[in-house]
């Protein structure tokens, strides 16, 4: 079984930074993908960044330049640096581990941290 674990939400002021861990552990597939998802209320979830095993990351356009994802294979771990916050980034942040194997699609979830942008 897989876990993930999440850390480093909180309360900013618009301009700030937060920086989120998650820390997975139990039996991962080599090559997967690292991702933090978002989810604010009324809205659907959605895929903020990502990293998969030796690539570049993906950002979601309202992200970049502001945002930086990184993962650490050794440790199974991701991180996303959030700087320049706005309020339209309070969320709960959710990381997830993905794989596809065999043509089997694996996803595990965190189960979220909270991050509020006060203006």
């Amino acid at each position: 079984q897989v876990q993930l674990v999440e850390s480093g939400g909180g309360f900013v002021q618009a301009g700030g930074s937060l920086r989120l861990s998650c820390a997975a552990s139990g039996s991962i597939y080599a090559i997967n993908t690292l991702a933090w998802y978002r989810q604010a209320p009324g809205k659907q979830r959605e895929l903020v960044a990502s990293i998969a095993t030796s690539s570049n990351p993906n950002y979601v356009d309202s992200v970049k330049g502001r945002f930086t994802i990184s993962r650490d294979n050794a440790k199974n771990t991701v991180a996303l640096q959030m700087n320049s916050l706005k309020p339209e980034d309070t969320a709960v942040y959710y990381c997830n581990l993905h794989w596809s194997r065999y043509g089997r699609i694996t996803d595990y979830w965190g189960r979220g941290t909270q991050v509020t942008i006060s203006s």
